[in-house]
């Protein structure tokens, strides 16, 4: 008999210990190399973890299970035999097997394809969080993925599918209590464990202040309105306002590198590019993938950076390495109705740009009373590092640049 053992991985720098989210494979089934077996979730992304040698699969750990990088996952029986016809199937595949009955004479049904994949029926992990919270059957879900797996779509399509009414009457049941006071508990995941414990350290341990302004984007719009079709048409990609108001940071933090810093012990780290992290919601957590050298990049390819990372992130694809950096974070709670937040700092950098509801206000204008399309900017602040008078000027050259679009485009 000859034992692999599986051992969590070296994933990261800054990483000590992940959550053994799922098993992929049974304990006792048949792996071959290479494939996932199981799926880990760190403090910044879920990950897959391969087979390092073929043979039956023995489990140590069990779901939910913390471990620490180098701590045994499972075992590898090598001198176990391949099963004829193929290998084990995976949970999700024989969840789907029907029951054995007595034999009846019906129509023969076609054969299920040779070469099925161990990701068939399987769910991704943004897929799998909306099926345990929506209770639906991963059996009763086609997936339209690679190899039949279930994507976020799938799951969101058989969530939203009303329940079959019964077939046949059903005698009334006990009258539903209007006044439940049921309760129930659900363990944190890695990821909002993480979060929580960041956002507390930020608020502990950084001499956070925030300021307000409104931005006037009268001018924002009517640029896209004018020539969205044509951007569209050139670049195959929209102008959002996201890569507007990255473009007016990156060119504000580099006329005020106090804001693009950070401290580091007794030292202030400067940077002379702007790195700007864009808050992403996803079914399992807020991320804040960056978006690199912002103040080089043209619209069109902030736009299309965005678009990639956000795609990543909601399927839980996001590397590592992308997760990594930031020197700047923008934060947009405007797409859930927010009119006005103070957003927390994104350690380890010193400030944040919360943008919120774009709302129809009366505002005087030349003496004038005119309608129009305002929005509240807060720009929380690490004090230790930047002062008041710098986080104003800052956040007033940002207002300027959205308001007179020209000098953005001109880089004035």
């Amino acid at each position: 008999m000859s034992i692999v053992e599986m051992k969590v991985p070296t994933i990261g720098e800054s990483i000590t210990e992940v959550t053994l989210s799922q098993w992929l494979i049974a304990d006792g089934d048949y792996v071959e190399l290479d494939q996932p077996i199981c799926e880990f979730e760190s403090d910044k992304a879920t990950l897959e973890f391969p087979a390092e040698a073929a043979g039956k699969l023995i489990h140590v750990a069990a779901e939910d299970d913390d471990l620490e990088i180098g701590a045994i996952v499972a075992q590898i029986d090598t001198s176990a035999a391949k099963p004829a016809g193929g290998g084990d199937k995976t949970p999700a595949a024989k969840a789907e097997e029907p029951k054995k009955e007595a034999p009846k004479e019906v129509a023969p049904t076609p054969a299920a394809p040779a070469t099925a994949s161990y990701a068939s029926g399987h769910p991704s992990p943004a897929a799998g969080k909306i099926m345990r919270e929506q209770n639906v059957d991963p059996s009763t879900v086609d997936g339209t993925g690679k190899d039949g797996r279930i994507t976020k779509e799938d799951a969101q399509k058989a969530a939203s599918k009303p329940a079959e009414a019964p077939s046949a009457p059903v005698a009334a049941s006990t009258p539903q209590v209007a006044f439940s006071r049921g309760t129930r508990s659900e363990k944190m995941s890695r990821m909002r464990r993480t979060i929580a414990s960041r956002l507390v350290a930020a608020k502990n341990e950084t001499a956070m202040l925030t300021t307000f302004n409104e931005v006037d984007l009268t001018n924002i719009q009517a640029l896209r309105k004018t020539y969205q079709e044509d951007f569209v048409n050139r670049y195959g990609v929209k102008l959002g306002y996201m890569s507007l108001f990255a473009k007016a940071c990156a060119m504000s933090l580099m006329e005020f590198p106090g804001v693009n810093a950070q401290i580091e012990e007794n030292n202030i780290i400067y940077h002379d590019y702007a790195d700007i992290s864009i808050a992403i919601s996803t079914p399992t957590g807020l991320v804040v993938p960056p978006v690199h050298n912002v103040e080089s990049l043209h619209f069109s390819e902030i736009e299309n950076k965005i678009k990639a990372l956000a795609i990543k992130a909601r399927e839980g694809k996001l590397t590592l390495d992308e997760m990594s950096g930031g020197t700047f974070t923008i934060t947009n709670g405007g797409i859930f109705g927010s009119m006005m937040s103070t957003p927390i700092i994104n350690r380890p950098q010193s400030a944040i740009l919360g943008m919120h509801s774009i709302m129809q206000r009366p505002i005087a204008i030349d003496g004038e009373v005119k309608i129009r399309p305002m929005m509240y900017l807060a720009l929380s602040y690490d004090h230790r590092i930047i002062d008041g008078s710098t986080s104003v000027r800052f956040l007033v050259k940002v207002k300027e640049l959205l308001e007179d679009p020209t000098k953005l485009l001109m880089g004035l």
